[in-house]
């Protein structure tokens, strides 16, 4: 189903109070004593939206979880509100919109810091009239073969569907959570080895990592609630790079921790901030947060006037798109 002149009907209800990722708005990224001049330009996009009047409106993204490129390059953009898929081309021109009735509409929600404990998540979700309309978006990820997975974090499940929108398959159990081989807590993220092996973050009721077969076939798993080597206070965001290895942002402990393919703790960087998005990039890279890092965590390039980034993606020819919870995607094209 399309919608051409959504651009103002986009709504939903935003929760007031602690949420998810509204206790660490600022996405604080170090790694240099002077972060180099950037190689990016930020530029306007999506192109405007075309109210039903025929007049140019802004849109109104609620929140902007996650953004993916397409195998044919265009830009899925994910948000927490009516219409929760926004595809366009790259230029910003809105294609399509799907997946009304699809996202769940509970609320991940901090736990008051008063209720924290060590062994324990600090999250949880809310359900009924405190939640909004698709909430539950969290993540949104091309694998090689073209298939788009969504991460539905309050429905505790993970949606493989084709490019037209239709599922195919699906990992963990709607509406269970759990922390068992088909079940999740709150899952944040889905990462694709190069032989089609997926990685799934488990996520703000979880602390683990689950890797399955490329048809869903559970593998392994790892990490626990904790702060030392493959412990997690949030695994939020994971990648593979070309050599296997998985790189997982742990946001409440402020740094992103590497594994091999099993799960074996290689090493971490420290001082990142609690950054949420990371993206791999076509020239080996990584896109953490605000900044883009080479593979030894050193920080290459600082995004300017980027914002605290929930998603991140990379297209073909370089350009990085930042989803904010603010309501916008960033677009840097490369120079």
């Amino acid at each position: 189903m399309r919608f051409p002149h959504i651009g103002l009907l986009v709504a939903g209800l935003v929760v007031a109070g602690v949420t998810d990722d509204t206790t660490r708005a600022q996405d604080k990224a170090s790694g240099a004593a002077s972060p180099p001049a950037s190689a990016y330009k930020l530029v306007e996009w999506p192109a405007p939206a075309r109210s039903a009047a025929g007049f140019a409106a802004p849109w109104n993204l609620i929140q902007a979880s996650g953004v993916a490129v397409t195998a044919k390059g265009t830009v899925l953009v994910f948000h927490r509100g009516a219409h929760p898929v926004l595809e366009f081309d790259s230029s910003g021109k809105l294609i399509r919109s799907w997946g009304d009735g699809m996202i769940s509409e509970g609320k991940v929600a901090g736990i008051p810091k008063e209720n924290w404990a060590p062994d324990r998540s600090r999250y949880s979700a809310v359900y009924g009239a405190p939640g909004c309309t698709a909430c539950g978006a969290h993540s949104v990820r091309v694998d090689q073969q073209g298939n788009i997975w969504i991460v539905d974090a309050t429905a505790h499940v993970i949606y493989k569907t084709n490019a037209d929108g239709k599922e195919i398959m699906r990992l963990g159990t709607k509406g269970t959570s759990g922390a068992t081989q088909s079940t999740f807590n709150l899952p944040t993220d889905i990462a694709f080895a190069a032989n089609g092996d997926l990685y799934v973050t488990d996520g703000y009721g979880g602390a683990r990592v689950v890797k399955f077969s490329r048809d869903g076939k559970y593998l392994l798993e790892w990490g626990k609630r904790g702060t030392g080597p493959g412990e997690f206070g949030l695994p939020h965001n994971v990648v593979v790079d070309k050599d296997g290895q998985v790189y997982v942002t742990d946001r409440d402990n402020q740094r992103i921790q590497i594994f091999d393919a099993n799960g074996k703790f290689l090493r971490e960087w420290t001082g990142t901030g609690g950054v949420s998005g990371l993206a791999m990039t076509g020239d080996g890279r990584i896109v953490t947060g605000a900044v883009v890092r080479d593979l030894k965590g050193t920080v290459v390039v600082k995004l300017p006037d980027a914002a605290a980034a929930h998603g991140a993606a990379v297209d073909n020819a370089g350009n990085i798109y930042l989803a904010q919870l603010t309501g916008i995607v960033q677009k840097y094209v490369k120079e």
